[in-house]
């Protein structure tokens, strides 16, 4: 993938896999997959400045994360589909 370095408190995510099979065996066809709401973190921005102080990123590269149905804004690199949304758009870190 290309060398992306996000700005202020914004991250780069890779989405996970589609879910193809229902817990069932089930094959959901591709029409019928809802997009993925969970993802790694690729790249990560060095944090805002509020009120002239600066905040730290409390994620960090390669976390695992979930985030908003409708976050971020799609871009393809090289061919592979990422997502760069605020940190604020992330709901939380899968440990």
């Amino acid at each position: 993938m290309a060398n992306l370095k996000p700005l202020a408190d914004r991250v780069v995510v890779k989405p996970a896999e589609a879910e193809e099979k229902t817990a069932g065996g089930l094959i959901i066809p591709d029409s019928a997959q809802e997009k993925p709401q969970r993802g790694t973190i690729v790249a990560v921005g060095p944090g805002r400045v509020e009120n002239g102080n600066k905040i730290d990123m409390s994620v960090g590269e390669g976390d695992a994360v979930l985030y908003g149905k409708y976050a971020g804004t799609e871009v393809t690199l090289d061919g592979e589909e990422v997502l760069i949304m605020r940190e604020s758009d992330i709901l939380g870190i899968v440990e």
